[in-house]
């Protein structure tokens, strides 16, 4: 499989900083980082990954089946995950949640027809104390309004 240039160079150096026979420890940071680039871990992904950090593919595929962040599916070039954990549901998460799907007319872990946006409703994103939060790609976003939300959706769309 095929990377950029810049993913290239990034993996060397990820490879570099770990020992020698310690290449598997660069498994997860591989596969976001690779991710980020594909869209998703496919089989063929799953397979270089492996090769790369010295693990069998099975393994590869035990790491992605475990951690909700790595996808085996595409997603949308911007991924949207709204959290509905206590904290958050209790100051208004599912209420955020509710409104993104009829406003994207798509839901959990589902794309909009055009490919730019996708949906996750998660358990936890670490944000308790600035509830109710949400996620775009690596941005977070805290004690998140309504129209916070209505904001945050149309920037989107006028970036992709």
């Amino acid at each position: 499989m095929t990377f950029s240039p810049q993913l290239e160079t990034k993996l060397s150096k990820l490879l570099e900083s770990y020992p020698k026979g310690r290449e598997r420890a660069a498994l997860i940071p591989m596969l976001m980082y690779t991710q980020d680039e594909v869209g998703y871990i496919s089989k063929e992904l799953a397979e270089e990954v492996a090769r790369r950090c010295g693990v069998t593919t099975l393994q590869v595929e035990e790491v992605v089946g475990f951690y909700t962040m790595l996808r085996k599916k595409q997603m949308g070039k911007t991924h949207l995950q709204i959290c509905t954990n206590i904290s958050c549901l209790l100051t208004g998460g599912e209420e955020l949640w509710n409104h993104a799907c009829k406003k994207l007319g798509i839901g959990h872990n589902e794309v909009t027809a055009d490919g730019t946006i996708s949906l996750e409703e998660v358990e936890c994103i670490g944000a308790c104390s600035w509830a109710p939060a949400i996620q775009t790609n690596y941005d977070f976003h805290h004690h998140v309004t309504i129209e916070q939300l209505d904001k945050i959706i149309e920037d989107l769309r006028r970036v992709q």
